[in-house]
């Protein structure tokens, strides 16, 4: 039994390429990853901490889109599952140059869908060395996840990832 899904949309852009990062970070015994759209909702009880990924902005991502995006149907389909057990954690990228005024703005959707769901979230993250004007993805100077600008910094993102996933592993 696997202790760990990854879940992530969009596909196949930046967001799946930081979904397969975090993925590499654990041992492939603990962890499964699908996008949200492919998950089997049956196998929820095998898991005991859910990774959460995706962007901020994307038309096919959040409820400024549509009510009916893949997020929002996945949730729904969480919320017929009955009691739930699990730990969450998530990651959300973001553009600090283009979008300085939302930057990982997806963090909070996130945050507020556990929040009512009253699950418990790890991982997060220091907005330290981040330039943004705001984001509603803080509270009390952290990020609710992982914040990844894949766009203006590559470069920090496989160190970021590395000691985001270790915070993940000691709360486990």
């Amino acid at each position: 039994m696997k202790k760990i899904i990854l879940l992530y949309w969009g596909m196949g852009g930046n967001v799946e390429k930081a979904a397969r990062k975090v993925y590499s970070m654990f041992d492939r015994e603990m962890i499964d990853i699908a996008d949200v759209v492919s998950f089997d909702m049956n196998t929820l009880g095998n898991y005991k901490l859910m990774i959460f990924g995706s962007s901020t902005i994307g038309a096919e991502n959040w409820i400024d889109a549509k009510a009916d995006n893949e997020w929002n149907r996945f949730f729904r389909k969480l919320d017929k599952q009955g009691s739930l057990n699990f730990t969450a954690a998530f990651f959300g990228l973001g553009d600090q140059v283009l979008y300085p005024d939302h930057f990982v703005d997806g963090l909070s959707v996130f945050q507020e869908e556990m929040d009512k769901r009253k699950i418990k979230v790890i991982g997060q993250w220091p907005v330290e060395g981040y330039k943004f004007s705001d984001s509603d993805g803080i509270e009390n100077d952290h990020f609710y996840g992982l914040a990844l600008d894949l766009d203006n910094e590559p470069e920090l993102t496989d160190e970021r990832i590395k000691a985001w996933t270790k915070i993940i592993k000691q709360n486990l």
